[in-house]
């Protein structure tokens, strides 16, 4: 398992993408464009807006606080056990069947803040991952390989910790 260290998460505050204060000019972007989506709010968002992405990664909370306003029947749904401020291992390997499998849910018991950098690795160049940002808009990340090696100095920077039970 990974843990950003203390003094490393305020890597983290700023966007990693472009940042847009709303959904809307994020819409027409998203036209024949392979895409997920990090979040249980902007997730909602894109499927009240008719843009269901391939794949979400979800928690059931925002802002700490609970949030049962997702669900998208049709997809299959994957369980994984991830701890705040980490990325398990169950995490990376889930994530990168889902890219391959595509139309899955992952419902993170835990929190899915930091699933951006195993999506990011693991989604083709091209593809788009959607996050949002609290209190500020929706995040927009275009996968190309320097956005592939970002992710992985940003992984560089956490620590190797045994996995919790």
């Amino acid at each position: 398992m990974l843990r950003l260290p203390e003094d490393q998460r305020h890597l983290f505050t700023r966007p990693f993408g472009t940042l847009y204060p709303s959904l809307d000019p994020v819409l027409p972007l998203l036209a024949g464009k392979l895409f997920f989506s990090v979040g249980d709010v902007v997730t909602e968002h894109l499927l009240q807006a008719g843009y269901p992405p391939v794949i979400a990664i979800i928690d059931g909370q925002t802002m700490r606080r609970p949030y049962d306003g997702v669900t998208i029947p049709e997809y299959q749904i994957i369980n994984v056990k991830n701890p705040a401020g980490c990325i398990s291992a169950d995490l990376i390997r889930v994530t990168k069947n889902a890219v391959n499998a595509g139309r899955m849910v992952i419902q993170v018991t835990g929190e899915e803040d930091l699933a951006v950098l195993p999506l990011a690795l693991a989604s083709p160049d091209g593809s788009l991952i959607l996050y949002g940002q609290p209190g500020e808009g929706v995040v927009v990340l275009e996968i190309s390989t320097g956005i592939r090696e970002k992710a992985q100095i940003f992984l560089e920077k956490f620590e190797n910790i045994p996995d919790q039970v």
